[in-house]
């Protein structure tokens, strides 16, 4: 990559165009664990041991990091450091975020009381509701303003990310506040979907559907042991280690012609393979 190429923030406009969505969310993981080495002490990671603390497989992380350009050294490993500055780079946080929060219930005072927005970039510089109950009051160091003041607000705050923690019914009213105020980047906590023009950035995150999707999991993981143990009798059955006989309570009495010779054989032969189930079409 030549320098010409590169953005001010150093960083090429065009490689975080072709950076696919689910590998931003991986580089987001990444951060975070390298955030962590480094303030342990750690200087250099493996692939190997920053794929295993970020829950990925070596090879996936090596091909997302291959988005970033030339990093880490063969043999050696990455530089914690510059790999965690070359991240933040591409996500756009070398200059940190301003953010407003709209909503001061119980989810928006948990939010804006968390420690980790400033820790990895993302500053609280105003917090909003339209209850006059709670406007005026304070909210981990914030003074609650008024959702009917959030145009002008905006405007002196500067911020470049909102966040909505406002029930479903006024999250589209709060939403085009803040986007004709000049917002283009929206988290919202509203299970509804929200209208904005084309330039304006909008990501829903919808507690319920994650919750149904860690319900899912746990399902599919319970079944996992049943579906372990089927598929070990089937292949028992099938491999011949687990003999298929007729309980000898429920067996018809056999006709004395048939106790000696090779018919008794041929007519138990074609009973035993009767009762055998397939393993074709098993369910495993």
């Amino acid at each position: 990559m030549t320098e010409q190429h590169e953005a001010p923030s150093g960083v090429s406009r065009a490689l975080q165009k072709d950076i696919p969505q689910a590998t931003v969310a991986r580089l987001a993981a990444y951060l975070r664990v390298l955030a962590m080495l480094a303030d342990d002490g750690v200087a250099i990671v493996s692939s190997e041991e920053l794929a295993v603390a970020a829950g990925v497989n070596s090879a996936k992380l090596r091909k997302d990091l291959s988005f970033l350009g030339p990093n880490g050294v063969r043999g050696v490993g990455y530089d914690v450091v510059k790999l965690h500055t070359r991240i933040e780079d591409v996500l756009g946080l070398s200059q940190g975020h301003r953010v407003v929060l709209v909503g001061a219930g119980n989810l928006g005072r948990a939010l804006v009381g968390y420690g980790g927005f400033q820790r990895r970039g993302f500053s609280v510089v105003g917090m909003f509701d339209s209850d006059p109950e709670v406007i005026g009051r304070e909210v981990a160091g914030y003074v609650v303003g008024d959702v009917a003041e959030l145009i002008g607000s905006v405007a002196a705050l500067a911020p470049t990310i909102a966040v909505l923690t406002v029930p479903d019914e006024a999250a589209q009213d709060v939403c085009d506040r803040l986007v004709a105020a000049g917002l283009q980047s929206i988290l919202s906590f509203a299970a509804c979907e929200l209208n904005v023009p084309g330039s304006v950035e909008v990501r829903r995150v919808d507690l319920a559907v994650e919750l149904q999707l860690l319900s899912f999991e746990t399902a599919r993981n319970a079944a996992a042991p049943a579906e372990a143990a089927l598929s070990e009798v089937v292949h028992a059955v099938s491999s011949g280690r687990i003999a298929h006989r007729v309980p000898p309570s429920h067996a018809a009495p056999a006709h004395p012609v048939l106790k000696h010779g090779r018919t008794s054989t041929k007519h138990s032969t074609t009973s035993h393979s009767a009762t055998e189930p397939s393993s074709k079409g098993s369910v495993v």
